[in-house]
């Protein structure tokens, strides 16, 4: 899955899913990507207005933030969260800002400086602190994950079959399948659901690098 495939509202999860692997590649350093995940984001915008699709609309309002704040230009990250925040009155929203992790805290916490930031984003970050226990003990694995299966469980948290997800990382489906054992293996897990709620618990999905040919 690319960033120029068509649209359509089922692959629409997995279309954000690129979008967050683009933009993980373009913080590495690979600008093109950068361009590559902006594109996706308007033609998603797009798409998500013209299908009544509030949710997805703020989720893209967050990647537009992230991406703007890689690319340097903080002041529009800031205008373009508040824009996000705004919209993301609704609680059962709030949870598209805060699971992008550090990045998008930081914007917000330069948005809550801002005179004219939301009356709820104080609540919000708020919202947060709860979200980074100290102590845990699901923050450690005895064999933690390769990068490259840090890859693979990013794309197993997508609705990508085993095919799509070979063809994005560039290897086999036998390749796949071995990484994936490996991971079920390394998180004491045994279906896809399990690992991607265990990668949630470790905090691998929003640390992650992206995916590419190694």
């Amino acid at each position: 899955m690319t960033a120029d495939d068509d649209l359509a509202y089922v692959h629409e999860f997995a279309h954000l899913t690129v979008v967050r692997l683009l933009l993980a590649r373009a913080r590495e350093g690979d600008r093109a990507r950068l361009h590559d995940a902006t594109r996706l984001l308007d033609r998603l915008e797009v798409a998500a207005a013209g299908g009544g699709r509030a949710g997805t609309v703020v989720e893209v309002l967050v990647l537009r933030a992230v991406a703007q704040q890689i690319a340097g230009d903080d002041r529009a990250a800031v205008t373009t969260l508040a824009d996000a925040v705004t919209r993301a009155d609704d609680p059962g929203y709030v949870r598209l800002l805060l699971d992008e992790g550090a990045p998008v805290l930081a914007l917000l916490r330069a948005l809550a400086a801002r005179a004219d930031a939301p009356a709820h984003t104080r609540r919000i970050l708020a919202a947060a602190r709860p979200t980074t226990p100290t102590g845990a003990p699901t923050r450690a694995l005895v064999d933690p994950l390769s990068a490259r299966e840090i890859d693979v469980v990013r794309l197993l948290a997508s609705d990508l079959d085993g095919p799509d997800i070979a063809r994005t990382l560039v290897v086999s489906v036998n390749t796949v399948r071995t990484h994936t054992k490996s991971i079920y293996t390394k998180l004491g897990v045994n279906s896809r659901r399990a690992a991607v709620r265990r990668a949630h618990e470790l905090g691998l999905l929003t640390s992650a690098g992206a995916p590419g040919p190694r």
